[in-house]
């Protein structure tokens, strides 16, 4: 009879058992075996750092910085450690903690220009322009880490620091146009009118109309600004020249016709109004106005359906809300009327208590 192998003895008794077989289990010690309560050995210092990283990629960083820390206490002067606590610590937003790594960085490495730039972004994010300018000249390359555009920060620098010369050349560069050129000044322009800097921004759209006076959005933009001073007439003029060049710009129609309701001119607002929707159905602010216009002229009806296409579009916009509940008032929907209304207040009331 032949010889029957061990393995297959084991097998068969199991199988006649009933039992579940198992692999017999070695005696000798494994390499790999942890055991409760074994410290763990002790892991080199460039371990240390990659674990600390590798928690700062998972977003963990508070443990990251804490790790980072206790490396710079046994380690002082490991290289690479004031850049990754600097890192670390601008993207917890500890702007002022930053800072001081991201020196101790700049300062080990003078080539390390993503330290330099984060190092700018810092100053400027926490309310340092000044100081955030020198760093972002020297680097004005987009390093993913930094989650922004440190062209478009210098920028603003230079415009919080009423520097808007070399604000205009920063977002020419920005937007590869050359920095004397009508498309520098309409940028500038619009960036000036973003941080609430309204006279400098209608200075800066003369000049681009001045240089080039069929450069499409520049007369929007002039329109823009007399709108918003209740300039009304000037507004009208700057619009229409506008279509002039642009006669397909659906946001020209949607200004010109706000423009055109603020006289009472509601026909021609509603008529504009309609070609702005018809060129572009996804905003919502030629359809609220719409609303507003078509509940002025009395026709609700359909001023109601023109604000719910508004907030089947944006729900959580509490001017439709608060449109469409005056107009079921209106019509007699009293209930409707309340519901929307009640909507609308609590939307208001969750946008103000935002800070």
């Amino acid at each position: 009879m032949p010889k029957v192998s061990r393995v297959c003895v084991l097998l068969l008794l199991s199988l006649i058992l009933g039992g579940t077989f198992f692999w017999p289990v070695s005696t000798q010690p494994q390499q790999n075996s942890s055991v409760p309560g074994t410290p763990r050995p002790s892991q080199t210092p460039e371990a240390n750092f990659d674990e600390a990283h590798h928690l700062l990629q998972q977003g963990k960083y508070d443990e990251a910085i804490s790790a980072l820390l206790d490396l710079e206490a046994k380690q002082p002067g490991m290289k690479g450690l004031a850049h990754e606590l600097g890192a670390a610590y601008y993207k917890k937003s500890d702007f002022l903690n930053a800072i001081v790594y991201l020196k101790k960085a700049r300062d080990e490495n003078s080539d390390d220009a993503e330290a330099m730039q984060l190092l700018g972004l810092s100053y400027y994010l926490a309310g340092r322009p000044v100081e955030a300018i020198p760093a972002l000249e020297k680097v004005q390359t987009w390093y993913p880490s930094a989650n922004v555009d440190a062209a478009y920060i210098l920028g603003i620098c230079y415009i919080q620091t009423k520097d808007y010369p070399n604000a205009r050349k920063a977002f020419a560069k920005m937007f590869d146009v050359p920095a004397e050129s009508a498309a520098s000044y309409l940028f500038t322009a619009r960036m000036l009118l973003r941080q609430d800097y309204a006279p400098v921004a209608e200075e800066y759209a003369h000049k681009a109309v001045a240089l080039d006076p069929k450069l499409p959005l520049a007369h929007q933009l002039l329109g823009e600004l007399y709108l918003f001073h209740s300039q009304i007439d000037e507004a009208i003029s700057e619009f229409r020249k506008e279509l002039e060049i642009n006669p397909g710009n659906p946001v020209a129609y949607y200004k010109l016709a706000d423009s055109y309701s603020r006289v009472q001119k509601y026909d021609e607002a509603e008529r504009l109004l309609q070609r702005s929707i018809w060129l572009d159905a996804t905003s919502t602010g030629p359809y609220i106005l719409l609303g507003k216009v078509l509940e002025k002229k009395g026709e609700t009806e359909l001023a109601v359906r023109a604000l719910q296409r508004a907030l089947a579009m944006d729900p959580n916009n509490p001017m439709p809300h608060h449109l469409l509940g005056q107009a079921y008032r209106a019509l007699g929907k009293n209930a409707d009327a309340d519901r929307e209304l009640q909507v609308a207040g609590q939307l208001e009331q969750g946008q103000n208590s935002k800070p």
